[in-house]
């Protein structure tokens, strides 16, 4: 499957500084991705 990350991530230099982030947050993809290093899984980033 190919997903089209475009449609998910943003940068906007005036949001965090121009770092990628979630579409409509200010989730940096950093942040989301460090989630996802120490092993948490999507339903729990999604519940919290």
């Amino acid at each position: 499957m190919n997903i089209d990350w475009r449609k998910f991530i943003h940068s906007d230099p005036k949001v965090l500084l121009g770092n990628p982030v979630v579409k409509g947050t200010r989730l940096s993809m950093e942040f989301i991705l460090g989630l996802f290093a120490e092993g948490w899984t999507e339903q729990q980033m999604l519940e919290n």
